[in-house]
């Protein structure tokens, strides 16, 4: 017998607050409830589904790896782990790979890593991280104080030191921190739970300038712009701007759990052996999906779909904002895409997306003054303009 909603409240810890409904089957870009309602799915699992609910190549994939090997740990190594690492490599500018279970995993293994190589290589006083102000790493001790966001880390004791912020896209703000005292800057090529803010290509170079006068790491956090959410398999690659060590997860499983940090091999020989670990990374279930969700999404057919869905987005937000006038301005890259309410409906982000669940739609927020959609690479175009039809009725609500 299927529990209702009521018991998420009843045995769950109530660190979240999930919607009134439960859902039970997913294809594709559409999902059904425990009452059988429908929905189009625009938050993709908060930018993970890439490739949308049950893809026929996924499945396959996990199916035929659970037939064979679930896990072994790293004692061992395992064929599954082997190929995406390689695949990873033979697309970007890395040379090594780690694999671990999330994107908050994929940051600590990168500032730790970062840290550990700076400090080795400069000596103690190097361990400086900076981080921009609003900006989300995850939710370990490290990473959600590294995140900037004092409401999510607030309230649990001493926090980890050595840690200092700077303002996004404001270079000056970045000069008057960084030193010789820095280890490591981590940066999102794009803001996601900030508001979903794209860097602007004049601050990444700088940054990555700023970094090498200083011989301090540059770490981008890709785990929600990266596998091929900006329209290119990682956004560095849309920015022409080359990071040394990425992280990145969510798409990257296209629904299984799975995260990866990405280094060159000069880097990554700063961890040695028992330096550091997981129990689960790597897994052989986890890597076999992983690779399929890699072979689908490089395509450069589905890549170049990806960009041109966000123009079918923009053009059908432009023609709704044109009748209910509810955004200020619709930004991002790919299929990360936010849209600012303006300022009369400040805060109010959470009634549209209720009011869009109600029309059988699902949204996210990215901050309480931000619509943020991150739906399936390969949506359908029906999809979208259904979805869109849908949002169109949860606006006019909105308004009336």
């Amino acid at each position: 017998m299927a529990l209702p909603r009521s018991a998420f409240d009843q045995y769950m810890v109530p660190n979240y607050a999930p919607a009134a409904f439960v859902p039970v089957r997913g294809a594709g870009s559409r999902i059904w409830d425990q009452e059988g309602r429908e929905y189009i799915d625009f938050a993709g699992g908060i930018a993970v589904n890439a490739l949308g609910h049950c893809h026929p190549a996924l499945v396959s994939a996990l199916t035929e790896q659970a037939k064979q090997l679930w896990h072994v740990s790293n004692v061992y190594t395992n064929e599954p782990a082997l190929a995406l690492a390689q695949k990873l490599v033979d697309a970007t500018f890395a040379d090594k790979v780690f694999f671990c279970n999330s994107g908050a995993e994929a940051n600590e293994a990168a500032l730790k890593l970062a840290r550990r190589a700076a400090i080795e290589r400069f000596g103690e006083q190097k361990h400086k991280v900076l981080s921009t102000l609003n900006s989300f790493h995850g939710r370990t001790f490290f990473t959600v104080t590294v995140g900037g966001q004092p409401k999510y880390s607030d309230g649990f004791g001493p926090k980890p030191q050595g840690i200092a912020y700077f303002e996004y896209n404001n270079l000056d703000s970045l000069k008057a921190l960084i030193d010789d005292d820095t280890a490591c800057v981590i940066i999102e090529p794009i803001q996601g739970e900030g508001g979903v803010l794209p860097a602007s290509r004049e601050f990444l170079q700088g940054v990555r300038e700023l970094c090498d006068k200083h011989n301090a790491f540059l770490i981008f956090d890709e785990v929600q712009t990266g596998m091929g959410r900006s329209g290119s398999l990682f956004a560095y690659q849309e920015y022409g701007v080359t990071p040394d060590i990425l992280s990145s997860a969510k798409s990257l499983g296209g629904g299984f759990p799975i995260g990866a940090m990405l280094t060159t091999a000069e880097i990554a020989k700063h961890l040695v052996a028992g330096t550091h670990g997981t129990t689960y990374g790597g897994n052989p279930l986890a890597c076999a999906v992983a690779g399929k969700v890699f072979d689908i999404v490089s395509d450069p057919a589905v890549l170049a779909g990806v960009k041109a869905k966000h123009q079918r987005y923009l053009a059908g937000l432009e023609v709704l904002n044109a009748e209910t006038a509810v955004f200020a301005e619709v930004r991002g890259l790919g299929l990360l895409i936010g849209a600012v309410l303006r300022d009369e409906y400040a805060g109010r982000a959470k009634d549209i997306l209720n009011l869009a669940t109600e029309e059988g739609l699902m949204v996210l927020m990215a901050g309480p003054n931000v619509v943020r959609f991150a739906p399936s690479l390969v949506i359908d175009d029906t999809d979208i303009d259904e979805g869109l039809q849908r949002l169109g009725k949860a606006l006019r609500r909105f308004v009336a």
